[in-house]
């Protein structure tokens, strides 16, 4: 097992692994896709409050939960980074960012959509919904960091530390309704007493969740193996790639 992690940590390894796994994220990813889709919008019943417009459920929720997850494999590279100075972890950590805050803008854009039909407005200075704003301040943040600074080690220390002191925002997004009053609903899914969502929701929603999560891989094994590219373009077994 540590010698395969530490394969992993090897950048022509690593380019190659992840180049193998690409056919099968891209299939995994298409199959769930398609199965949440359709479970959300054919197959799960209509909410006894608020009608189809729960179905953007299927999207906001999945987006939500990947802002937060990926932000913390930021955050754990920054600790590999600062420990380790891992050049995968760099990678990882650099080509999350630009994921991390797509999901993020979703998350807050279907939620806007889905808020307007429910509260009457867009957008309220709601707890959940400031902090997750804020979440992609942070993900902007780390993005425009590296690209300023032009030492990329100095830009790699800085955005690990920022990646590493954002995550306490992570604790106030996912119990921010419960510590403050908020217009944004509590959990239902994590609750095992009523009222929770009922199974008819529940499978297409966590098949969604999981077609985000390869989705994700899928989306940062193509830009790591980009990145590797640009960085290794010098060295030896870049040349041998090119040269087949």
């Amino acid at each position: 097992m540590f010698l395969w992690f530490h394969k992993l940590g090897s950048p022509p390894h690593f380019y190659r692994i992840a180049g193998n796994w690409l056919p099968w994220l891209g299939t995994i990813f298409l199959l769930l896709l398609v199965a949440g889709v359709y479970g959300g919008l054919v197959l799960a019943p209509p909410d006894y409050q608020q009608g189809d417009s729960y179905r953007i459920i299927f999207i906001h929720v999945p987006s939500a939960w990947m802002s937060l997850f990926i932000y913390m494999v930021m955050a754990a590279c920054g600790v590999v980074i600062l420990v380790w100075r891992m050049k995968i972890a760099e990678i990882v950590l650099i080509s999350s960012a630009p994921i991390g805050a797509s999901f993020t803008f979703l998350a807050l854009a279907t939620g806007s959509l889905w808020g307007k039909p429910m509260w009457g407005t867009w957008w309220v200075w709601d707890a959940r919904l400031t902090s997750e704003l804020i979440l992609l301040f942070l993900y902007l943040g780390v993005i425009g960091l590296h690209g300023a600074i032009e030492d990329k080690r100095v830009a790699t220390r800085a955005i690990a530390i920022l990646a590493i002191v954002g995550m306490v925002n992570i604790p106030i997004i996912h119990y921010s309704v419960e510590w403050w009053n908020s217009l944004h609903q509590g959990a239902t899914v994590t609750k095992f007493d009523k009222p929770s969502i009922h199974w008819s929701m529940l499978i297409p929603l966590l098949l969604m969740a999981l077609a985000f999560q390869v989705y994700y891989l899928l989306a940062l094994f193509q830009s790591c193996r980009a990145e590797l590219l640009q960085r290794e373009r010098n060295s030896k077994w870049v040349e041998e790639l090119i040269a087949k």
